[in-house]
């Protein structure tokens, strides 16, 4: 798991029908201290995350193991405020 906050939304005009109905979120990593790092993920939102708010983002096979990404081609979700 990571630790990120949400600075924004994307927008896709065109997607993998299996993504269809999921909101994607820009993650700013963060370090263990709560400062900003330079690096940034996009991840689906399986819980309703809002701007500015700090959560934990898992990446890799363990994106697919929630409910809401089961079998999608997701690599980063979002599981936790």
């Amino acid at each position: 798991m990571m630790i990120g906050q949400v600075v924004g939304t994307v927008v896709a005009t065109k997607k993998d029908e299996k993504l269809e109905g999921l909101r994607f979120l820009v993650v700013r990593n963060l370090d263990l201290d709560g400062k900003p790092l330079a690096t940034y993920v996009v991840a689906v939102d399986s819980i309703g995350a809002d701007r500015t708010e700090v959560v934990l983002y898992a990446t890799g096979s363990s994106a697919r193991q929630t409910g809401v990404t089961k079998d999608k081609p997701v690599d980063a979700v979002i599981m936790a405020i």
